[in-house]
């Protein structure tokens, strides 16, 4: 016998006005599909709300990503500008190391040292502002080729500064080197060129300039330079001789005392003796020579002072 259940169907005085009877086993299989079809409604609506909250934080995501990538097309076209800044820069102290070179009379740089290589010229300004929501490719090839050329620009700028250095500091050292003013303080006495000899009478060259002073007065280096020779020299007495190089030599004769030694290295200023009247002299003064290649000329040329 199949088990039934019975439901009473009340009428409006609330009275049972009918029996239905429905078998336990529908029932429960009723039950049961109702409870599945909950369960799918369910399971159909959290993966909805789950699939719902990841679109959202994709948005934000996606939104994100698109900010950041307007911020790096913002940058780009910052780089590009300091691009073009630094091109403006390097063409600046390029023009600057030319007028150097005029100034001072210096050789003109080579083609191939030019600035941007052999015949290159000064490359455009790089259109930067590009709308952002447009890719920047063409842009950032463009900077790269400007970052090769400001590469070779800038090497080649260091080069030159670095030739006309060494141009400068050589300038400097031979300008060090030539004398340049009086070796002591005093009056001029001779000068150089013919005379008459105050011990002969008789008419010679004379090859230095002599200053009288008294004795002890300071004897100073006109330039910088070796001590070759500090010695007796003859009828000129106590001697110090200046190599400066550069085919320049300076001759102090009639010293009192010498204050510098062979080998000594002097620079211009440094006192080197002090006046005296050795040798064949006539009073106390110091015979001042000096010997371009060997070859005696007038100091009076090389005295600034």
């Amino acid at each position: 016998m199949r088990k039934k259940t019975s439901f009473f169907i009340l009428n409006n005085s609330g009275s049972p006005a009918k029996q239905i009877s429905i078998p336990t086993s529908f029932l429960r299989v009723f039950i049961s599909a109702c409870l599945i079809i909950f369960g799918i409604v369910m399971y159909d609506y959290v993966k909805l709300k789950t699939i719902s909250s990841k679109t959202g934080d994709n948005s934000i995501k996606i939104s994100s990503q698109l900010s950041e990538i307007e911020n790096q097309r913002k940058q780009i076209q910052q780089f590009a500008e300091e691009i073009n800044s630094l091109k403006i820069e390097l063409v600046g102290l390029n023009n600057f190391e030319n007028k150097i070179r005029i100034i001072a009379n210096i050789e003109k740089k080579n083609e191939q040292d030019s600035l941007f290589g052999v015949g290159g010229s000064i490359p455009e300004d790089i259109v930067a502002q590009i709308p952002l929501s447009k890719k920047h490719n063409s842009l950032m090839r463009e900077m790269h080729e400007q970052i090769n050329q400001l590469d070779l620009a800038t090497t080649n700028q260091n080069n030159g500064f670095e030739s006309l250095f060494k141009y400068i500091k050589e300038q400097q050292n031979i300008l060090a080197s030539t004398p340049a003013i009086r070796p002591a303080t005093g009056w001029t006495t001779s000068r150089f060129g013919y005379r008459t000899s105050p011990f002969t009478g008789r008419r010679e060259f004379h090859k230095g300039f002599d200053i009288a002073n008294r004795k002890g007065t300071p004897i100073i280096a006109t330039a910088n330079g070796t001590v070759t020779f500090a010695g007796k020299k003859g009828a000129f007495g106590n001697v110090v001789i200046i190599d400066h190089g550069h085919g320049m030599v300076t001759r102090y004769a009639h010293t009192e005392k010498m204050l510098v030694k062979r080998n000594d290295r002097v620079k211009r200023g440094d006192t080197i003796a002090l006046i005296g009247n050795s040798g064949r002299s006539t009073g106390p003064h110091v015979h001042y020579e000096v010997h371009l290649n060997g070859i005696p000329i007038n100091p009076e040329k090389y005295i600034l002072n």
